[in-house]
């Protein structure tokens, strides 16, 4: 089987798991705070972690992990919980709530969002990871390496533009719509981090045993 071709269903796999559509509904409560410049810089910067993140697992994936005793299983659990105490506000219509007095409260900036929840685990989770090391597996020659990372760069590239056109769309929908998407979002963000959670859970059980 052919290094491209190997490339082609890393990439396949890494844009079904991801669901740009689904992505991004689930941005929008996260980039409607900042500028337009700021969400640009946002998309960049979430294309600079996946990118990092996936290539990662490409070239160390498997040592790393064994290194620092730990499991897909566990980041995917890890990030579930990440996600639930992100979603759940949002789902609740109490997420990011603003101060009564604003006067000594420092304004959020794109890097308080950006690793968590944005990259980590809207964006990449353990079955990222995990999807990046079973590929660096199959190929095992570094050329084989080499046409993984183009693939890990072309599925960056689709984050970060999907992270730049929901801040297109959340500037041409109105308050009320958007306060209904950022609970729908919500809804979606916990329905995502309760499968991430039990999935994790689950297959630490099955490593245990």
């Amino acid at each position: 089987m052919s290094f491209d071709y190997e490339a082609l269903v890393l990439f396949l796999a890494l844009f079904a798991l991801y669901s740009p559509v689904a992505a991004l509904s689930s941005y929008l409560p996260y980039v409607r705070p900042f500028s337009h410049p700021q969400q640009l810089r946002m998309a960049a910067g979430l294309a600079v972690n996946v990118v990092v993140f996936v290539l990662l697992a490409i070239w160390v994936g498997e040592p790393l992990l064994e290194l620092l005793g730990l499991s897909t299983a566990a980041l995917t659990a890890t990030g579930g919980i990440a996600l639930i105490l992100a979603a759940v506000p949002l789902m609740r219509g109490s997420g990011d709530p603003v101060p009564a007095d604003t006067t000594h409260v420092a304004p959020a900036t794109p890097r308080s969002v950006l690793f968590t929840p944005l990259t980590f685990p809207l964006t990449v989770g353990g079955t990222t990871f995990a999807f990046g090391v079973a590929a660096a597996a199959d190929v095992g020659s570094v050329t084989g390496r080499l046409w993984l990372s183009l693939a890990a760069v072309a599925y960056a590239l689709v984050t970060g533009l999907t992270l730049y056109l929901s801040g297109h769309v959340e500037r041409r929908i109105s308050p009320a719509a958007a306060a209904i998407l950022d609970r729908v979002a919500g809804i979606l963000l916990t329905s995502i981090a309760v499968v991430l959670l039990v999935n994790g859970f689950t297959d630490l059980v099955r490593a245990a045993w």
